[in-house]
C-alpha cells in the first residue's frame, strides 16, 4: 500500500510487545546503519540495551542517502537500517529489502542562536525577509547525501507557493552557498553553534536537542503534516543516485523508517534489536531528544519479523 494512503488512512492496532523492553538476544553484535540526526538517542538506548542483553551495537551514523549507496554501489550489508525518510527505504524493495516500519516523525524548522544576525526580530512571519537579507549566511545539510538537505529545497518550493513570491528558493540559496553546506544535521548543528552560520535549516529535534532557538513553520511548509501530503507532493528536487545517475525525490511528511536488510548478518539478534527499539526501552530516549515517536510503527512490505508482524501490515 502507498504509504501516503497509510498515514491518511490507516488504523493500525497496537504491537502487543509495546511498552515493555523485549527479551535480549544472545550477546554478540549488530551493526546499524543510522541517520545522523538520531545519533544521540540511538546511542543512548544502543548503551541500556547492551546492559541489558551483552549486545554491542556497532552504529554507523551518516546521511540516509549515504548509507543507501554503501549497500547499492559499494556491496556493504549492516544488520538495521534506521533512516530519516522511509522513501528511501522503499527505494531498496525489492532487492535489498521486503519490508520497512515508519515509527517516528518531524518537521523542518530555521534555527538560530542569540549571535545571529537579526536574531532579536525573525518572526515566523518575517522569516523568508531575513533570510534573504544581504550579508545573512545561511547553512543546509547536503541534498544528495542528507534527507534534511533535500527537505530544505523542498521547504523553499513550497514556501514560494504559500507565500505567492517567486524567487524565493534562489534568493534564500544565494545566502546558502556550498560553502555553508554539511554532510548531515548533525554537523551541520555544529556549524550553527560554531557561530559560522547566522542560521540553519533543519530537524526540529536537532534544534531542540542543541538548545538552538528557531522559526516554526506552517504545516502547509514544514513537511509535518500528513492532512498537506498533496500540497508537499507538488514540490520536487532531484539528487544524486545510486551509480552516479540521478532520482526525483517528492515532497512527503517526514518520517523515520527502519528495516532489516533481506541478507542481514546477524537477523536474530537484529530482529531482537529493532523490537527493543520499538519497545519502551528505546521509546524514552527518542522523545526525550524531541523526536516524535508515532503511536504505534506502520509497516510496508512482507516478512517482517514475528513481533512486528503482530501489526496490521496491510
Amino acid at each position: 500500500m502507498d504509504m501516503r494512503t497509510v498515514l491518511v488512512t490507516a488504523g493500525l492496532a497496537l504491537c502487543a510487545c509495546r511498552g515493555r523492553d523485549a527479551a535480549g538476544p544472545s550477546p554478540g553484535q549488530v551493526t546499524v546503519y543510522a541517520a545522523a540526526s538520531l545519533a544521540a538517542p540511538l546511542r543512548s538506548f544502543a548503551t541500556a540495551y547492551g546492559k541489558q542483553t551483552g549486545t554491542v551495537s556497532a552504529i554507523e551514523i551518516g546521511g540516509s542517502l549515504e548509507h543507501a549507496r554503501k549497500m547499492t554501489e559499494l556491496g556493504r550489508t549492516p544488520d538495521v537500517l534506521v533512516l530519516a525518510d522511509y522513501e528511501v527505504l522503499a527505494s531498496l524493495m525489492p532487492k535489498y529489502l521486503s519490508w520497512y516500519a515508519a515509527f517516528a516523525n518531524n518537521r523542518m524548522v530555521i534555527a538560530y542562536t542569540s549571535r545571529s544576525r537579526f536574531a532579536s526580530t525573525i518572526t515566523p512571519q518575517d522569516w523568508p525577509d531575513v533570510l534573504t537579507r544581504r550579508g545573512v549566511t545561511i547553512g543546509r545539510p547536503d541534498p544528495s547525501v542528507a534527507p534534511a538537505g533535500y527537505r530544505a529545497l523542498l521547504m523553499l518550493q513550497l514556501a514560494e507557493s504559500t507565500y505567492h513570491r517567486p524567487g524565493l528558493a534562489a534568493a534564500v540559496l544565494a545566502n546558502a552557498g556550498p560553502r555553508f553546506v554539511r554532510p548531515n544535521a548533525a554537523e551541520l548543528a555544529a556549524l550553527l553553534d560554531a557561530g559560522e552560520v547566522d542560521y540553519i535549516m533543519d530537524y526540529e529535534s536537532v534544534a531542540r536537542a542543541h538548545g538552538f532557538q528557531y522559526v516554526t513553520l506552517p504545516p502547509s511548509i514544514d513537511l509535518s503534516d500528513a492532512a498537506h501530503t498533496r500540497d508537499y507532493a507538488r514540490a520536487t528536487v532531484r539528487v544524486r543516485g545510486a551509480h552516479g545517475d540521478s532520482t526525483t525525490m517528492h515532497g512527503t511528511p517526514i518520517l523515520y523508517a527502519l528495516a532489516i536488510p533481506i541478507n542481514a548478518p546477524h537477523r536474530a539478534a537484529a530482529e531482537h534489536w529493532v523490537a527493543a527499539l520499538l519497545s519502551a526501552m528505546g521509546r524514552a530516549p527518542l522523545e526525550s531528544a524531541f523526536v516524535h515517536v508515532l503511536p504505534q510503527p506502520v509497516i510496508v512490505g512482507s516478512g517482517a519479523p514475528g513481533v512486528l508482524a503482530q501489526l496490521d501490515a496491510h
